[in-house]
């Protein structure tokens, strides 16, 4: 049995995916664009993804939703607001939440969004996306930044994709004249990695490294922490690291001022302790515990969905060619005892 198989063995499946598989096969592609749009049901014409108000709407039914969810620990609450990357850590958190609170969440704070700012991009087809980049209560000093995507007008708007980013990390965005700014094909052969290629091309980095991504704390020094923790006496630590691509798990990308992209991409990470002869395991907090079939006895699989932001330079770029990642939010989304 090889290495990565070993590692699959009876692994969870990720929740929310057989969700947005329907959702993503719902969609009839009808033709495919010069600029490389996906034109869905018929609609050709390049326009704002959203209007600023209904932008504003959307971040305000989050926050309502993501706050009467936290409070109960009910992910019934927010299910309709979430999907893609934070729909499955979302949901996967207050499932653990209501095993070990089934009467709420004692510590519960809720959520408020100040100074947001709007970035949308005009496009056509679906889905419709923008990002909105806001000041929080929660996260310290750093700025929440969301991303929100639309299958249909008849479907409400879903954040996708949260990271946590300094204060004056984001680049400058192209904008028109009317302040819209442009959205970047999947497939863009203008940039050193093509938006679709991220998630493949990270997951292979964070097993073999390369050259393909600057150093940081999401890459050279989390492959030197996985080193570190691989080698602990009496603990065996193995990683797989996949690519995770479809339906709401696609990427999505910005155009910056300097002809690169500000890139929105989904990984899939599996962590495998097992103890040697007359070890165990460290004990997980309530939380893993909360989310683990089968019982601890020599070893523990956790399953993991991370969303990443990176800056990806344009071809022919004065720089060296690197794609740089700006934040990586990872959680937990299922576990597996044996």
């Amino acid at each position: 049995m090889t290495r990565e198989r070993s590692l699959r063995t009876g692994r969870p499946r990720l929740r929310g995916l057989d969700r947005n598989a329907l959702m993503a096969a719902s969609l009839t592609v009808v033709s495919l664009t010069a600029s490389g749009c996906v034109v869905v049901h018929g609609e050709r014409e390049v326009l704002p993804t959203a209007t600023r108000a209904e932008a504003a709407k959307a971040v305000q039914q989050f926050t309502a939703a993501y706050n009467k969810a936290d409070a109960a620990y009910d992910g019934s609450l927010d299910a309709e607001h979430t999907t893609g990357a934070l729909g499955a850590i979302d949901a996967a958190r207050l499932k653990a939440g209501r095993v070990n609170h089934p009467d709420g969440n004692p510590q519960h704070q809720p959520l408020v969004l100040t100074d947001v700012k709007y970035t949308i991009p005009k496009k056509a087809g679906w889905p419709r996306w923008f990002v909105a980049d806001a000041k929080a209560n929660k996260g310290g000093d750093a700025r929440w930044l969301l991303v929100f995507t639309r299958d249909a007008r008849s479907n409400p708007w879903e954040a996708a994709y949260l990271t946590l980013v300094a204060p004056g990390a984001l680049p400058e965005f192209t904008k028109d004249k009317d302040g819209w700014a442009e959205a970047v094909p999947s497939d863009s052969a203008e940039l050193v990695r093509a938006p679709r290629d991220l998630s493949k091309d990270y997951a292979t980095y964070l097993q073999n490294g390369g050259g393909a991504f600057a150093d940081g704390a999401f890459t050279s020094e989390l492959r030197a922490t996985r080193a570190k923790n691989s080698s602990k006496p009496g603990l065996a630590t193995q990683y797989i690291d996949e690519p995770l691509t479809t339906g709401d798990f696609a990427p999505l990308a910005l155009r910056t001022a300097d002809g690169g992209a500000l890139v929105f991409f989904t990984t899939h990470h599996y962590v495998k302790q097992t103890a040697a002869a007359g070890a165990s395991v460290p004990t997980p907090n309530e939380n893993v515990r909360a989310l683990t079939t089968g019982e601890i006895s020599q070893s523990l699989t956790m399953e993991f969905v991370a969303n990443e932001v990176a800056l990806a330079p344009a071809k022919g770029d004065a720089g060296d060619g690197k794609v740089s990642l700006l934040s990586r939010l990872e959680g937990l989304t299922a576990a597996k005892g044996e």
